[in-house]
């Protein structure tokens, strides 16, 4: 069997490529990585998190951003769920290297990697101060925060309030999961089984 090896795509490479495709894809550092789709449950609690944040962020000089945004981290190049950066932005900017906070929403299919990582991506951009991944099935967070030279992990279930002091901004975790359909308990322990 012959099986042909590809050269590793150098960023500038990477970044030419993809202003010529039609799907949204990352850069792991050495070659392209397609984007997946997202469900109903996905979508809602990203529409809750980008109401959330741009109307709180009104009149600071910090900025949330949605999805169609790409990120420089560590080498990566990477479209989180959402990001706030605090510094000024040009209009035709398409990559931003300073994140402050970064959002995933975790689904099956990309746990792993937003788990794994992204986060070791995101403690070593020197900007992030805090990486948020959402749970998609229930209401919960894993926090991973900047203390230092440490990067701190912290769980949020119901009822508990999601603090962003690098930005000013505190969300109750029920705003973002507002109207999310959840399974049942019943589905969601066979599920489990």
């Amino acid at each position: 069997m012959n099986i042909a090896l590809r050269r590793p795509m150098g960023l500038a490479e990477f970044l030419a490529w993809e202003e010529r495709q039609e799907r949204k894809w990352e850069y792991d550092g050495f070659a392209p990585v397609a984007m997946v789709g997202v469900t109903v449950a996905h979508a809602l609690i990203r529409g809750n998190l980008t109401t959330a944040l741009r109307n709180r962020l009104r009149g600071t000089p910090c900025r949330f951003y949605g999805p169609e945004l790409k990120v420089q981290v560590a080498g990566s190049i990477r479209y989180p769920d959402g990001f706030v950066a605090c510094s000024p932005a040009a209009a035709n900017d398409r990559v931003l290297h300073d994140p402050v906070v970064l959002f995933e929403i975790l689904s099956p299919g990309t746990q792993a990697m937003d788990r794994i990582v992204k986060a070791r991506e995101y403690r070593d951009t020197p900007s992030a101060m805090r990486y948020v991944m959402l749970e998609q099935d229930r209401p919960a967070a894993t926090i991973h925060a900047r203390e230092g030279d440490r990067w701190m992990v912290s769980i949020l279930v119901a009822g508990e309030t999601l603090e962003l002091p690098e930005i000013g901004i505190s969300l109750p975790l029920e705003e973002l999961y507002e109207e999310v359909p959840f399974p049942p308990p019943a589905e969601e322990d066979a599920a489990e089984a």
